[in-house]
């Protein structure tokens, strides 16, 4: 919610000088050196970890650059993280790139009320109508208006190494005693069972909140959000106590709380760990990824979130949209900038699935395309899913997701007992309403 605003005749001087020199700056950067029109892009597929996604991103802009002379796309690529601040930086300076990738719902809340985004209803009426699959572009919209095209649909899945599992005896688990047998065997035969990075939070928010969906029910968490619940429900700090009786157990590798997503990632994919839980935009890894050597991703599969305690269905997934674009308000070139926008999502949708296998949040006939296998098995659980719970971080204002992400790492390090995470939470989302 942030609103900027900018007076002796020194001072007007002053001020008409740094108008006509941003006037020609805009100018500038409409027209550009060479006469083309730039558009200012940011996205966060950096090519180290997201190959796939950065290549499709490159032929993209390729793309429309050929069919649109007058236009550059001037690209800048950035880690997850990296990017979140950045996003925040350069909103309260007011320049934010023409064109960006958002989260939906509270993430994206102060830069709307912010008028920082732009609506694109226009372009989606135009361009993309009823080409998004249902419920997609809605978790983008605010007060009618929507402010960001979706690109993805994910859910979180336990990726696990079939190769060590059968080296151990082992199946894929369907219910929480089962799963905490898998754990206990493999570390007793020294292989770290789980691989997580919780130094950035978000990871270590999927396992508490498929426990609290399992224990209390798809929607214990959203309730407690939509303040029609509370975050102090039974179910919540039940899911909070699994949390800790899994780390009792050393189900995570040591030092899980510094380590990132990408180092947890990598103990995985070095055979180091026995299962990941992450969203299915890491399906390229385990499917398409020609860099992955094809032994591993041959030995690799997933398993739902089992049952916890009797408790639970397991079709049900946290997930849901993942990044869209939006385009900023105040941008020099608007108009190419949504038009751009309205190509990415199109293009996108294709060869998502073509060239990375991930689920695009557009429309797409699986029928009529050669898909790995992993991929259409996805594709049928979401065809069965009974819920989608959207990523709490998400769901979240930024306020409330900091305290959320905040108390999910302290819960992990047992820094905080679980009757304390869930009333710190419910604290903060009592102060917000």
């Amino acid at each position: 919610m942030r609103k900027t605003k900018a007076v002796t005749m020194t001072v007007a001087l002053f001020t008409v000088l740094l108008l006509f020199a941003g006037c020609s700056n805009s100018d500038e950067k409409a027209n550009g050196s060479s006469g083309k029109k730039t558009i200012e892009f940011m996205h966060l597929w950096p090519k180290g970890s997201s190959k796939t996604h950065y290549e499709i991103v490159n032929n993209i802009v390729k793309d429309y650059e050929k069919k649109h002379p007058d236009v550059k796309v001037d690209v800048q690529v950035l880690s997850n993280e990296q990017y979140k601040d950045k996003l925040k930086v350069l909103s309260t300076s007011n320049k934010l790139p023409d064109v960006g990738m958002t989260w939906a719902a509270g993430f994206m809340e102060p830069y709307v009320s912010g008028n920082k985004f732009a609506p694109l209803d226009d372009v989606i009426n135009k361009n993309l109508k009823d080409q998004f699959v249902p419920g997609t572009a809605e978790a983008f919209a605010i007060d009618g208006k929507t402010y960001g095209m979706p690109l993805e649909l994910n859910i979180a899945t336990v990726f696990y190494n079939k190769a060590i599992f059968d080296k151990y005896g082992l199946k894929a688990p369907k219910t929480f005693d089962e799963f905490q047998h898998v754990v206990k065997t493999l570390k007793d035969n020294g292989v770290a069972p789980i691989a997580l990075g919780n130094k950035d939070r978000w990871t270590g928010s999927l396992w508490y909140m498929y426990l609290a969906d399992r224990i209390g029910g798809g929607d214990t968490m959203t309730n407690a959000i939509n303040r029609s619940g509370s975050f102090e429900d039974p179910a919540l700090v039940s899911a909070a106590k699994k949390v800790q009786d899994l780390v009792d157990m050393g189900a995570f590798e040591k030092g899980f709380n510094g380590l990132s997503d990408d180092e947890a990632k990598s103990m995985f994919m070095n055979g180091q760990a026995g299962m990941y839980l992450i969203g299915t935009w890491d399906l390229p890894n385990y499917t398409t990824n020609e860099d992955v050597p094809k032994e591993f991703r041959d030995s690799i599969d997933y398993f739902n979130f089992p049952t916890v305690d009797g408790k639970g269905d397991m079709n049900s997934f946290v997930g849901g949209p993942g990044v869209g674009l939006f385009v900023a308000q105040n941008s020099d070139v608007k108009e190419e900038a949504k038009d751009f926008a309205a190509f990415f999502v199109k293009e996108w949708g294709e060869k998502s699935v073509t060239d990375a296998g991930v689920i695009p949040a557009t429309k797409i006939d699986a029928g009529s395309l050669d898909l790995p296998d992993m991929y259409v098995n996805v594709l049928n659980d979401l065809s069965k899913a009974s819920n989608i719970t959207l990523f709490a971080d998400v769901q979240m204002s930024p306020d409330v997701a900091q305290v959320h992400l905040d108390m999910i790492q302290a819960l992990f390090g047992k820094q905080v007992t679980p009757e304390k995470f869930a009333k710190e939470q419910e604290q903060a989302l009592a102060k917000e309403k």
